[in-house]
């Protein structure tokens, strides 16, 4: 019982944390219907910012790092992404009221990774010194890749299976390619070879790193607001995606959080990069998902999975995912 109850005050002290404040207070503005209103292109700067920023540290850590630690984590990051996409086509797929190809775009945009909720994420655990590579952000692409890929494959393969006497061929490398050309891992993987290959560091030390936190609140803030607003499609379809929503963050992060446990054991992989691996996993594609899955799965309902993503997938695993898996890391590993 005492446990618990430890556990319980550790979980609720995460709520005080300036990235959870912004993003509650986006969703009040948004249910008062204030005015207030962030222009897109503030938005994309603050998402590139906070990239840019997350892949130059990845890469001057990884220029010093043994590379043989980050395989492990890298092979998990891909399981858990394909898993993903597996697990939820086949669970949506048996829901009354749900559109295969759009139980498999949802399944896609949960596998992939949502950058703004990684970046809440590492402050969090800055805020509370808690340890973890620096490395680790640069697992995002094991993940997002391999789902967004597994899911318009599946996706075209059920919508040629409905042709019939249609044999169509699924290409993987436009797919890849679509996906690397998109603006988050674009600018994520620039941060990675920027920090790898040359000497950022007064750039990064004096101008990307002091505006992380105030850009990072920004972002939030915007969330909040966009999560509030996207409700009303997601009452336009069934009700499964809500439940889907709300539930599926939560079993995904602890299914990496159980996963990283391993390799902590196997490999000393910190307590810190486990809890962002399961954050990793329990996000939902904000900037990349979205646009790869409508060109490549047209006939899906953006409705069905961008609306239970934005409204209730992102603020689950934000609100209550982070502070669940600090909680638990400080419980399990005692830091």
């Amino acid at each position: 019982m005492e446990l618990l109850l430890d556990f319980l005050s550790r979980f609720l002290v995460q709520f005080q944390t300036p990235a959870l404040a912004f993003l509650v207070g986006g969703m009040l503005l948004a249910a008062f219907r204030s005015k207030l209103e962030i222009p897109d292109a503030i938005y994309q700067f603050c998402v590139f910012m906070l990239l840019m920023r997350i892949g130059l540290e990845g890469g001057l850590e990884i220029r010093d790092a043994n590379l043989a630690d980050m395989l492990l984590p890298a092979i998990i990051a891909v399981v858990v992404g394909i898993g993903i996409v597996l697990l939820g086509s086949m669970v949506l797929a048996c829901l009354p009221g749900v559109k295969t190809e759009d139980g498999i775009a949802t399944a896609g945009l949960f596998g992939a990774v949502s950058a703004s909720t990684l970046a809440a994420a590492m402050v969090m655990l800055e805020e509370q010194d808690l340890v973890f590579e620096a490395w680790v952000p640069a697992l995002y692409p094991f993940m997002d890749i391999p789902a967004l890929i597994v899911a318009i494959v599946l996706a075209n393969l059920y919508l040629a299976r409905k042709k019939e006497g249609v044999k169509a061929k699924t290409r993987i490398w436009p797919i890849i390619s679509s996906s690397l050309r998109g603006s988050a891992l674009s600018a994520l993987l620039l941060g990675l070879a920027l920090g790898l290959l040359t000497r950022p560091e007064i750039v990064y030390e004096g101008f990307y790193d002091p505006l992380f936190r105030g850009l990072l609140s920004i972002l939030m803030l915007t969330m909040g607001m966009e999560a509030y607003t996207r409700l009303n499609e997601l009452r336009k379809v069934a009700h499964w995606y809500a439940v889907y929503a709300a539930v599926a963050p939560l079993l995904h992060g602890l299914i990496a959080f159980g996963l990283g446990y391993v390799a902590h054991i196997l490999t000393g992989f910190s307590p810190g990069g486990v809890i962002l691996l399961a954050v990793m996993a329990g996000s939902s594609s904000d900037i990349s998902g979205p646009p790869t899955l409508r060109a490549a799965i047209p006939t899906a309902n953006p409705s069905a999975y961008i609306g239970s993503s934005t409204s209730v997938g992102t603020p689950i695993a934000i609100a209550v995912g982070i502070p669940l898996y600090v909680a638990l890391a400080q419980a399990v590993f005692g830091v």
